[in-house]
């Protein structure tokens, strides 16, 4: 799963007035995000152009007296700088995104209903769940290994877990392939595999990404924006002698990725890493003295 942060452009400016509801107007985001506050959910709405978490996310960064003002207020505000700084193009790209994953969730029977649903409990590992309640660098490093600067290893989901979502993919797939829809796959790299929030499972994966992985990278990834990443990008791809039997060298467009190995019976499945890459050198070629080899087991998560 890839969790990326804003890169919106510079706010705007708007009249120094104030308007009926009592908010000025003229009021500048911050350059800095203001980390003490809590957020409000905009889950609960339909229809927003956006994704929720990127409003609760660029909350953060409102003036000092728009923090507490009620939510209707700030979502307006923030709506007209995103509507402002998008282009239609994008935004029309967003709406017929949103009736391809409609025609999907109003046609696909998922398999197993509870996976859809955040139950933290059921699935992640004691220990896991106890590094983040504590939510510090010594409770996170407590639980994994760094083989190389920045890539750390450890437990994370229950095998149960694990099981049932490779289940439920391999249900979709069936699905996929007997009503002949043509989905969209998670990059131009595979040709097998799913994207998950196409088929139900965004709102899961943003828990995921806001209770779970953002209290990691707050505390490990703070210099790329670990603790205001507001979107993802989560799925599956698949590998096997009839399938994609490997992936090549390349660059994740993601401030932070996890990447999970799940599987029944197999061999091979290692991950390699060779380096951070500038946006100057995103396409330059790999030295093998930055080479890093690691083959996963079952349930066992890389950042």
């Amino acid at each position: 799963m890839d969790g990326s942060q804003d890169r919106s452009k510079p706010p705007p400016q708007t009249p120094s007035t104030a308007n009926g509801n009592g908010v000025a107007s003229m009021m500048r985001l911050r350059l800095k995000p203001e980390k003490e506050h809590k957020s409000d959910s905009y889950q609960d709405l339909q229809q927003l152009e956006f994704s929720p978490l990127l409003f609760s996310s660029l909350e953060h960064y409102l003036p000092a007296n728009m923090l507490n003002v009620p939510r209707e207020l700030k979502l307006r505000y923030m709506r007209e700088i995103l509507l402002r700084y998008s282009t239609e193009g994008e935004r029309t790209r967003i709406q017929r995104h949103r009736e391809y994953r409609e025609r999907i969730t109003s046609n696909y029977q998922s398999l197993h209903e509870q996976l859809y649903t955040m139950q933290a409990e059921q699935f992640f590992v004691p220990s896991f769940l106890n590094a983040v309640n504590e939510g510090t660098e010594d409770s996170f490093r407590s639980i994994m290994v760094e083989p190389s600067p920045g890539v750390f290893t450890f437990e994370m989901l229950q095998p149960r877990f694990c099981e049932l979502l490779v289940s439920e993919v391999e249900n979709f797939e069936r699905w996929v392939h007997e009503t002949r829809f043509r989905i969209m796959r998670p990059n131009t790299m595979n040709k097998y595999g799913a994207v998950l929030d196409d088929f139900g499972f965004e709102t899961m994966l943003d828990k995921l990404m806001e209770e779970f992985i953002r209290p990691i990278s707050r505390v490990l990834f703070p210099e790329v924006g670990g603790a205001t990443l507001d979107s993802h990008h989560g799925f599956v791809v698949e590998y096997g002698i009839d399938r994609d039997v490997e992936l090549g060298f390349h660059v994740d467009d993601a401030e932070v990725t996890l990447n999970v190995c799940l599987g029944k019976q197999f061999t091979g499945g290692e991950l390699y890493f060779r380096g951070v890459r500038c946006d100057k050198h995103v396409n330059s070629e790999t030295l093998s003295e930055f080479g890093l080899q690691r083959a996963e087991k079952i349930s066992e998560r890389l950042f």
